[in-house]
Formats: C-alpha cells, structure tokens, sequence
C-alpha cells in the first residue's frame, strides 16, 4: 500500500494563520496536521483565526473529518476559530452526509 501524503504550507501574521493542504487527510496523516494546528495553538497568544485551506485536498476519511473536529473544539476552547475555506464539492457533500457541515465552520470568501 502506498503511504499518503498531505503537503501542508503554513502562511501566518498575528491575527490570522492560514494553512494550505493538498492531498489526502486520513488516518496517515491526521496526526502531522493535529501536532502543527496544536503547534499553533499554542502561540502567546493564539491567532483569532486559523484558516484551513482545502483546496488541494482530495480525501478525507472518517480519522479525518473526526480530527477536524476535535480540533475545531480546541480551538474554541483557546479564544480562537478553526475554519474552513474552499472546501470542495466531494467534500461538502461528505460534511452534509455525515451531519458535520453544521459542526465546522465553513468560510465562503
């Protein structure tokens, strides 16, 4: 079996930090991506704002969509928001199947 791969590029300014992904998150990778929005988290202070990227994601299975999650939750629970920009058709639909579109928090600009 092929090892998946998530390519992540980090943009961040004080209030805001942006995280770009592009390819597959999955019980392979959730936990490179866990560790750096957990690594941003704990800035002095934490951004207002993370902005997940997700238009070059391609997967996402159930160990994904439950990360997202989990770490939407901490990052409530640290004063700041975990969104979600260009999230793609086959994503969106997964979100509504599952009942997570209302759980996350989904930009649209």
């Amino acid at each position: 079996m092929e090892r998946a791969e998530l390519s992540i590029t980090v943009q961040g300014a004080p209030d805001e930090v942006v995280v770009r992904l592009a390819g597959e998150i999955d019980v392979l990778t959730v936990t490179e991506l866990s560790a750096l929005v957990n690594e941003v988290l704990a800035a002095d202070p934490p951004p207002r704002r993370i902005v997940l990227d997700m238009a070059g994601v391609t997967f996402c299975d159930s160990q994904g969509l439950g990360t997202l999650v989990v770490l939407s939750r901490k990052a409530q629970h640290n004063q700041s928001v975990l969104a979600l920009a260009n999230v793609g058709d086959f994503l969106m639909r997964v979100l509504d199947i599952t009942g997570l579109r209302s759980a996350l928090m989904i930009s649209t600009s």
